[in-house]
């Protein structure tokens, strides 16, 4: 059909009535960004700036911030200048790409610094985000980045110390910044981050192996996986975790979807790209890639399946299925992923979440689909699977054999045949079979958890597919052909997910239908002749019964889902003929009743009404067969209709006649539509004193209501509207209602909002009539000045004024035709109105009025153009345009762009309305203050009453209304006094940020016209009034002056905040915009639009312009005075009023820079002694605010939003904290309790937020930072060698950091003073406690009275005081240790520091080196000092390192010098250290601190922190504090009570970990006292109670330390576990030992190898211990073995050899040797014991089944994990062989479901070739003797059959159909009764199996099966007729939703049959 060109449905002479100028570096744009910003700029009604201009704004900006970072005046000067960026880019100027690359850069090299505060990283992680964002944009060929220097600062920072307890985010920003710029690291880079990466990668260790893969998966190039992609997989494959699995698959999606394109791994292309950025140290290693293919043309990485080997793919599938967390019989193995990864540490969850495995599954699903394989004949079953494999031989006859051989027959002749595949593709065969086993699970009754996973899954797959789709349908798309999409892929791909999509769509779960919405309106728009008729088959009968709410629900949210098929041409032609009867059917869902309901109906007509036109075409000339379709959007959405189900499709032509002829009908729908809407207006809840009828769910439906009703009302026909016009007039004129007030406000305003023209007139006479009668009648007479319940004789005003003021709100021209009448109107309202109601409405009459009249905004929003819509030839022809959609360029907007004429009468309604109020208060003011406040709350003699409260209303509100009447201006006096006054401290004016105001849109912009100073001046009077009346009501107490005061303050509120974007909201914009782009989008990446979602866009766009000026206002005098004004409410004595006012100073703190300052000084003196009770509060909850109060700010995940930034943002000021925390630490002077909670609260807040000052940033120079900044500053602009500016921030940030400093200890000494004192609450104390540890300096060193406080508190009774003084001194010893062995600051910075016995040995064979080391730990001989580098004369305590590989080096650790300390610590400490000794060698200090570690707790281990502290003191001081130290231990050890026995070993702990780096003279002396004393408790003294304290002693002892510092402690443990009797009389004294040798392994980890096979040796003969307890022990520590001996298999230890054989080995090579060998000789004695052991066990005897028993539960846990493909062979043999050898019967029946399990979880492991041995097994299992088993074989069959080749599923049908005939019963006394009875059985099992294989469709053969074999059978004996009762009843359960659907393939006698199957009886005749 012709396709014309819709620019020609115009209208003669039609154009823009505000067509903007561009500027011509705009109109001429040639580059495709700037063709967008035309676009934008075409938009708008007004001009823009050109782009010369706003380029020299963005050259301003970044010159700013190149001096902020070469003055290093990163806080707050490079803040508030990244801040005016971020402003800068939303306003859609592109930046220069070399200044996008530089800046890039430059904030790259900004987060590496060592030393950068969080906050500045996190700005500039992710500025770095959005200037890297668009790969279009940037590209590795335009910039490269180094990645060793914030690898090695994450590596650095992940991982805490025992000490460190104080931690920030900057893991998790390297890990941002690491995701955002990987695309920027070379690929050549490869082999160096793998020999980087893989030998830390330490199997036994899963926090060792989770880091690695961050690592690996966060830095490696995603562009050339094909040398890492293979060991990736094989690592995958041995590790059993979710967070493993997670990462990883979000990894492969990535891989997946960027390389179907298959030039992005040309390996030429590595050399093509310039290798100019290295990290220091950083190298380019060559490795050999000879197996990897290298063609002259590179074809890209497609494998057997995408990018994926076979074997790959299935694994994957497996980790899919497995994702779903689909409970089957074995439910626990589906925790062993989870309870895995509760071993990592908490530092893993420091680092960024993998995404969501279920968006990443379907990723790799749909990208991994080509045209791979040979396709399969097209399917017309529902859920279509892979085509069938040939069936064999022909049926042989009756068998003489047993049944199963009769039935299995035909297998064993089975032929392989070549393989074909659903669609042609692989990936979406394992998809089709991967939803048809997982079918069960969506439908409602079988629900879970799972649904919403195996929902979402369906959602994400059909999003992603037609993301695919689309893109590959652009012209620039680099997929080759042959790998694209197809449409029998689509086609097949909606088959396959059909049936399940419509059994989950009548979930009763949110989610779940949630998921199922989104995936229908994906697949209607993909496949929609598929989709739509089964939904509408489904919804008409659940509309027209209205019988289950739950399936009414459903089936509408599904309407709204498949929508677009409804309104839309383009997608589904014959889909819109349905949307009058779906229209019809959908009116009583309009229901008060069911606000659900309503909603859902609303939502569906919302959607579709935005679409269509409304109007009448049959009286029209009938001209159908000349029509032709336009093509409305200029893409074509559905390309292909002819492949359809539908054998009745009608052509166009027939479809448009239909259509046409439905059009008939609109009026009688929007007639009842809405009279429905009138009849749920009329039946609302009495409206309360809000104005709100009902709760929030009555408003929250009303305006849905209204919101539909508004869209249809747009889109009507000028007939249809005048039809809507009268009958809301009509109900409108002759009725009032006092309980739909609010919503026929809301119902007028819909038809106002479609023609105000029409509205007004037919309106406004009525209105304006009623009005002045009530009035005169006494209406609104009653004076009140707080909301409440109107009076009924007001009903008929408030009814008039809201349907007044409904008719006002669009289109101001259409107002200045009833100009004399309005104002008359108002100005009677001004004057007569006095309740609250009254006077309320009539001043938001007023402010519509002029919102109307002054603002700018689209005043219509139809779905087309106007220009098309005014056509008459559209008008007769609209139905072909329905669900248009544009591109931005084809938009055109009518705008309303204030007149002279409107803007004159705004300002004669300020002039004859607002003045004379003003003037009026005004004199109230001078007459006396006193008259005020009883003026305003009409407690005055008349005649001031009677206009106080609705003057004051008016003046308020005019206000309101003007927000872009004028353009606000900052003179340059106010603006120096702003800078002067501002809330940045020590900062160069230059340095602080301002804006530039911009064309927006503005009424009045010259400040010289007289209608600028009119307005201007006038509320310059207003606020002159506000500050007066405050200071006059501010002394007033009385109850009657709240009502006052809130008026007053939601004055202030609009004379200070409302302007520019005030009324039309940039961040509600933002989220209605981003809400209508997510309703409207089809696909990802769609560039055209419904026009309304355009028209948003360009609103949006119109408000950040007015944002933009907004972001900064002036702060004169005037609104200096009213800011301590509002200050000043907050802490008046009515908390009403003190929660507005915090309120509004919140929202005044972001937009009046200078707040914070002039706020704090008044709200400190509020805290002081004699203030009032309720000033103090609120002084408090005002300083509880952020903006206000903190003077310092933590920057959590995602805090940052530099879009909500003010460009006078203030940040984080440690010199007001001094004041801030004195100030509040004095507050204890007040005992009331809500005041002291006030208090906690603040306290609270301060000190999780108050940071650690440090300066080390400052020291630092960064070479790179420095090149990037010059770079970038040449680029900006060359300047002077010598910036004046950045000499004079430098010097500035210099006393700034000096301030701070000085502050700093200002603060110290005065919190030291409060803390310190005997009077202080000890809730102060603490408080005080936890500033002063906060105040403890990385960069200085800590003074002697600091850290005197912290050890004194030591000992204090308040446990929580203890508990932060320990920390604190862990901290400052901590830091000692720092400042002394870090070389230079960015070291310090980084916690980098380098002990001097730390060595680098190196490796020349890794295996070897490995061994020498576990040989020197077994060997047990101290380590001696030499020369030369062996482990003999190293400590190795950390061995992470050679599991798989190894580095060129190993870190090991010299021991110390036999004589000489180690230490020599930092001088300027020397004080501190003093204080330490001059405690620690006090007696008496010990005999505290040990007291109070011995008191009664629930502890039953030691407490670290206990034993880090003292380890700190023992470790600075060395052994001269031995000698105090040891009485206290041996005391404690003496001792036999459990809290001495801890406290002891805490101190020991401590002291013996303190001493490992003293000389080894002192080691030996101090160890040879502990020796005996730990000998003699844990062999002699030790009691059960304290098995706890002592093995977590151990566990401390052996954590990340050589076996040989612990020697004594190792060898006493193994000397224990030889001599101890594991048989004895009692497991007592044996369970003490193997939990002391436990804590041994446990801490020891990979270490513990060299002595798992003597342990084994010693143990393994205890497996048959006598005791529950030894053999606990010995099964645990067998598992703790097999898991530490696991190795990797490589010929070489090294990285290179590992990669390429994991690439170049087959997969029976077990490279990473998870097929464990090391049990298998224990294994098999055990196996051969469990044989004899059987026959000698007793019988009845439950003992050994206890232990040996329930093998069935260990064997699902094994089938659920992925075994490795060779094992699965065998795997399946050995559960054959039980199901058909065991001579238990109870054996099979726990065999058959372990089969399914198998079957179910490996599914796409598992070939062909065994799907068959697995039937033939299952089918001879259908003849057992035992009834059970028969029926579980039944059940197995039908799961499994589900899945196999439908030719195989026919055969068997045959066979029992067959066998089932044949079977006849002898009479039950015959011999051969039983025998017979159990043939028939068999056979009825297997034909029940088959139909329940099939549980929501209906295959050709079943109905007969049904009706004629089963049938025959139902009254057969038991278990027969118990078999086919059961399966009747499942098959009326499954298929009862879709009865409808399946009632069509039974023949009517096949229905009165099935029926007499279903009931037990018929009635038909």
């Amino acid at each position: 059909m012709t396709l014309p060109d819709v620019s020609k449905l115009t209208l003669s002479g039609w154009k823009l009535e505000h067509e903007p100028q561009l500027p011509e570096d705009i109109e001429d744009a040639t580059d495709r960004y700037m063709k967008k910003l035309k676009q934008y700029a075409l938009s708008l009604p007004y001009t823009i700036e050109p782009y010369a201009k706003m380029l020299q704004m963005l050259d301003l900006i970044l010159l700013r911030i190149t001096q902020c970072v070469e003055a290093k005046d990163y806080e707050p000067g490079l803040v508030q200048w990244d801040s005016m960026l971020s402003y800068w880019s939303t306003l859609k100027y592109p930046i220069p790409k070399e200044k996008r690359i530089l800046l890039a850069r430059l904030y790259f090299e900004i987060c590496v610094t060592p030393g950068m505060s969080t906050q500045v990283i996190a700005i500039c992680a992710d500025g770095l985000s959005n200037l890297t964002r668009s790969k279009k944009k940037l590209s590795v060929e335009d910039m490269r980045l180094p990645w060793k220097s914030f690898y090695d600062t994450l590596r650095k920072d992940l991982f805490l110390t025992r000490r460190q307890f104080e931690y920030s985010q900057l893991s998790w920003y390297m890990g941002h910044i690491a995701e955002t710029v990987r695309r920027f690291f070379h690929p050549a880079a490869v082999n160096e981050m793998l020999a980087t990466f893989v030998p830390a990668i330490n199997g036994t260790n899963l926090d060792s192996i989770l880091t690695s893969q961050y690592y690996l998966l966060t830095f490696l190039p995603l562009t050339h996986p094909q040398t890492y992609l293979p060991m990736l997989t094989r690592l995958w494959e041995s590790i059993n975790s979710y967070m493993f699995d997670e990462r990883m698959l979000e990894f492969l999606s990535t891989l997946a979807e960027m390389h179907v394109d298959p030039t992005v791994s040309d390996p030429a292309k590595i050399e093509s790209i310039p290798d100019d950025e290295r990290s220091e140290g950083e190298d380019r290693p060559r490795w050999g890639h000879d197996d990897l293919p290298n063609l002259p043309k590179w074809s890209g990485l497609y494998k057997d399946v995408g990018i994926f080997t076979e074997h790959e793919w299935n694994f994957i599938m497996c980790k899919c299925l497995a994702s779903m967390e689909i409970p089957l019989k074995d439910a626990g193995s589906l925790t062993t992923g989870p309870l895995a990864d509760t071993s990592s540490s908490f530092e893993i969850s420091r680092l960024p979440k993998a995404g969501w495995r279920i968006p990443s599954l379907a990723r790799i699903i749909v990208y991994s689909m080509a045209q791979d394989g040979t396709p399969s004949p097209a399917s017309n079953a529902p859920t279509p699977l892979y085509t069938p494999m040939t069936s064999g031989v022909s049926t042989p006859q009756v068998p003489h054999g047993s049944v199963g051989d009769y039935v299995t027959g035909f297998f064993h002749s089975w032929v392989p045949t070549q393989k074909t595949y659903l669609g042609g593709s692989k990936a979406l065969d394992s998809l089709a079979r991967l939803v048809a086993s997982t079918e069960h699970f969506f439908h409602p009754t079988n629900s879970g958890s799972w649904t919403a996973d195996l929902t979402a899954f369906l959602k994400y797959l059909v999003y992603e597919f037609n993301k695919r789709w689309h893109e590959e349908r652009q012209e620039d798309c680099k997929t080759p052909p042959n790998r694209r999409l197809t449409r029998e892929m689509r086609r097949e791909l909606v088959k396959s997910i059909r049936t399940v999509v419509l059994l989950a769509m009548f979930s009763q779960d949110p989610t779940t239908v949630s998921n199922v919405q989104s995936c229908l309106k994906s697949m209607s728009t993909m496949e929609p002749n598929l989709i739509f008729q089964p939904i509408v088959e489904r919804a008409i009968p659940s509309l027209e019964a209205l019988v289950e709410t739950q399936r009414t629900l459903s089936v509408i949210k599904a309407l709204s889902a498949v929508a677009p098929a409804i309104y839309s041409r383009e997608i589904y032609y014959p889909g819109a003929k349905h949307l009058l009867t779906i229209l019809q059917l959908l009116i009583p869902g309009i229901d008060l009743n069911d606000p659900t309901k309503t909603m859902c109906t609303t939502a569906f007509l919302s959607e579709v009404s935005q679409y269509v036109m409304f109007h009448d075409v049959t009286s029209l000339e009938d001209d159908v067969g000349n029509d032709i379709v336009p093509n409305a959007s200029g893409i074509t959405i559905r390309e292909d209709t002819s492949d359809t189900e539908e054998t009745d499709e009608l052509s166009p032509a027939d479809e448009d006649a239909l259509l046409r002829d439905t059009t008939g009908s609109f009026a009688t729908w929007i007639a009842s539509f809405i009279r429905r809407v009138i009849q749920l207006l009329e039946n609302l809840p009495d409206e309360g004193a809000n104005g709100t009828a009902g709760g929030a769910s009555e408003v929250q439906l009303v305006d849905a209501v209204t919101g539909a009703c508004s869209q249809i009302c747009v889109h009507l026909s000028d007939s249809l509207f005048d039809l809507v016009l009268d009958m809301i007039f009509d109900y409108a004129s002759t009725n009032v209602r006092s309980n739909a007030v609010r919503a026929i406000h809301q119902l007028v305003e819909c038809v106002a909002n479609a023609n105000p023209e029409k509205t007004l007139a037919k309106f406004f006479p009525f209105c304006e009539a009623s009005i002045r009668a009530e009035i005169e009648h006494g209406a609104s007479s009653v004076r009140t000045t707080s909301s409440s319940t109107p009076l009924p004789s007001d009903a008929t005003l408030h009814w008039s004024l809201a349907i007044l003021r409904g008719t006002v709100y669009n289109d101001g021209k259409v107002l200045l035709k009833y100009r004399d009448r309005l104002l008359s109107l108002l100005r009677l309202l001004r004057d007569r109105t006095f309740s609250k109601r009254g006077f309320s409405w009539s001043a938001k009459l007023l402010s519509s009025a002029l919102i109307t009249l002054t603002h700018t905004y689209p005043i219509e929003n139809k779905f087309v153009n106007p220009d098309v819509w005014d056509n008459p030839e559209f008008q007769r022809k609209h139905y072909l345009y329905w669900g248009k959609l544009y591109k931005p360029e084809d938009l055109k907007i009518t705008w309303h762009v204030p007149n002279a004429e409107e803007i004159d009468f705004a300002l004669q309604i300020f002039r004859e309305m607002v003045e004379p109020c003003l003037e009026k208060l005004s004199q109230l003011l001078t007459a006396g203050t006193s008259m005020l406040g009883y003026t305003l709350c009409f407690t005055s003699p008349p005649p001031l009453q009677t206009y106080a409260m609705p003057f004051g209303e008016t003046i308020s509100v005019a206000f309101s209304g003007i927000p872009t009447l004028y353009k606000e201006y900052i003179s340059p006096e106010v603006r120096k006094v702003m800078l002067n006054t501002s809330d940045i401290i020590d900062e160069i004016p230059e340095m602080i940020a301002s804006v530039d105001s911009l064309n927006s849109g503005f009424c009045l912009t010259d400040p010289k016209d007289g209608r600028y100073q009119y307005i201007t001046n006038l509320k310059r009077q207003f606020g002159e009034f506000l500050h007066q009346a405050s200071l006059t009501l501010r002394d007033q107490w009385e109850e009657n002056t709240v009502d006052a005061v809130q008026m007053l303050i939601s004055s202030i509120h609009v004379y200070l905040l409302e302007y520019g974007d005030s009324r039309d909201g940039y961040y509600v914009n933002a989220e209605q915009y981003s809400s209508e782009v997510s309703v409207a989008r089809y696909y990802a990446g769609q560039k055209v639009w419904p026009r309304a979602v355009l028209v948003r866009r360009a609103r949006f766009y119109h408000t950040t312009r007015l944002h933009w000026n907004s972001i900064e206002r002036a702060r004169g005098p005037l609104e200096d005075c009213l800011l301590d004004d509002v200050v000043e409410w907050c802490m008046w004595h009515y908390p009403t009023v003190r929660q507005s006012s915090q309120t509004l100073l919140e929202s005044l703190s972001s937009v009046y820079d200078g707040l914070r300052i002039r706020a704090l000084p008044k709200l400190y003196r509020a805290l002081l002694p004699g203030t009032e009770d309720d000033r103090m509060k609120g002084a408090l909850w005002t300083l509880n605010i952020a903006a206000i109060g903190w003077p310092f700010r933590n920057i959590g995940y995602g805090e940052v939003d530099l879009g909500r930034m003010n460009p006078n943002t203030t940040p984080p000021e440690p010199t007001l904290a001094t004041q801030f925390i004195v100030t509040l630490l004095g507050c204890h002077h007040n005992e009331k309790l809500s005041i002291q909670n006030c208090v906690a609260s603040v306290a609270e807040n301060t000190a999780s937020r108050l940071l650690e000052p440090c300066h080390l940033v400052y020291q630092i120079e960064n070479a790179a930072l420095a090149c990037a900044n010059r770079k970038l500053k040449g680029c900006v602009g060359p300047g002077p060698l010598e910036d004046p500016i950045v000499t004079k921030a430098r010097a500035k940030r210099i006393e700034r950091t000096d301030h701070i400093d000085k502050a700093t200890n200002e603060t110290i000494s005065a919190v030291l003073k409060v803390a310190s004192d005997a009077d202080t609450h000890w809730r102060y104390a603490i408080a005080a406690t936890r500033v002063l540890r906060s105040l403890i300096r990385r960069d200085l060193p800590i003074a002697r009275d600091h850290l005197m406080f912290f050890l004194e508190k030591l000992y204090d009774s308040n446990p929580s005081m203890r508990y932060y003084a320990q920390r604190a001194v862990m901290k400052a010893l901590r830091y000692i240790k720092l400042r002394t062995y870090c070389p230079d600051p960015a070291s310090l910075a980084l916690t980098s520091p380098s002990t001097p016995l730390k060595v680098e040995w190196p490796v020349n064979d890794c295996e070897a080196s490995t061994d020498e080391i576990f040989d020197a730990y077994f060997a047990g001989k101290p380590v001696t000092p030499s020369e030369r580098l062996s482990p003999q004369s190293l400590y190795f305590d950390d061995m992470l390192e050679g599991w798989l590989a190894c580095r060129k080096t190993r870190t090991a650790y010299r021991p110390p010098h036999y004589h000489a300390p180690t230490f020599q610590w930092e001088q300027e400490s020397k004080d501190a250290i003093a204080c330490v000794r001059e405690m620690a060698l006090d007696a008496d200090f010990w005999g505290k601190v040990s007291g109070y570690f011995a008191e009664e707790t629930q502890e039953s281990i030691v407490v670290q922190d206990h034993i880090s502290c003292v380890k700190s003191i023992f470790q600075l001081l060395g052994s001269e504090i031995c000698d105090v130290v040891k009485p206290k231990v041996e005391e404690l050890l003496a001792d036999s009570d459990k809290n001495k026995q801890r406290a002891a070993a805490e101190l020991l702990a401590g002291v013996l970990n303190g001493s490992k780096h003293w000389s080894l003279d002192e080691q030996e002396r101090v160890w040879d006292w502990a020796k005996p004393h730990t000998h003699k408790t844990l062999t002699h003294t030790m009691k059960t109670e304290n098995v706890g304290v002592w093995s977590s002693f151990l566990d401390y002892m052996f954590h990340h330390k050589d076996p040989r510092r612990v020697i004594a402690l190792v060898n006493h443990i193994m000397h224990l576990l030889g001599q101890i009797d594991l048989n004895g009389q009692s497991a007592i004294d044996s369970v003490k030992v193997l939990s002391l040798f436990r804590a041994f392994y446990t801490g020891m980890g990979w270490k513990f190898v060299p002595w798992t096979d003597h342990v084994l040796e010693r143990l393994w003969p205890e497996v048959n211990s006598e005791h529950d307890d030894v053999r606990a022990y010995v099964a645990e520590l067998m598992s703790v073995c097999g898991g530490i001996k696991w190795r990797p298999r490589p010929s070489s230890a090294d990285v290179e050899t590992f990669v390429r054989e994991c690439r170049t080995l087959p997969l029976e090579h077990d490279v990473m040797g998870i097929r464990g060998t090391y049990h298998t000789q224990r294994v098999a004695e055990l196996a051969e014991n469990l044989k004899k052991w059987r026959e000698e066990r007793l019988p009845g005897s439950m003992t050994t089944r206890s232990w040996l028993g329930e093998p069935a539960s260990y064997s699902f846990a094994c089938v659920a994990v992925i075994p490795p493909r060779p094992l699965i062979s065998p795997l399946l043999h050995a559960i054959f062989a039980a199901i058909q050898n065991s001579p238990s019967w109870k054996v099979r029946l726990k065999a058959l479901p372990i089969l399914q399990v198998l079957y179910f979880r490996q599914l796409p492991l598992i070939n062909e070739e065994k799907v068959v041995e697995i039937l033939d097994v299952l089918c001879k299992c259908l003849d057992d003797d035992v009834v059970e088993v028969r029926e579980m074989a039944g059940t197995t069959l039908s799961g499994i059959l589900r899945l196999s080749p439908r030719r195989s599923v026919l055969r068997l049908k045959d066979r029992f159909v067959k066998l089932a005939s044949k079977s006849h019963l002898p009479n039950r006394d015959s011999s051969l009764y039983n025998l017979a009875l159990r043939q028939r059985h068999a056979a009825i099992i297997g034909i029940c199996a088959l139909v329940d294989s099939f549980p929501y469709t209906i295959e050709k053969w079943m109905p007969e099966l049904l009706t004629t074999v089963m049938l025959e059978h139902a009254h057969d004996p038991i278990p027969i007729s118990t078999t086919i009762h059961r399966c009747a009843s499942n098959f009326r359960k499954t298929h009862q939703d879709t009865w409808h659907e399946d009632s069509r393939r039974f023949t009517e006698d096949q229905l009165a049959a099935l029926s007499t199957l279903l009931t037990g009886s018929s009635y038909c005749e």
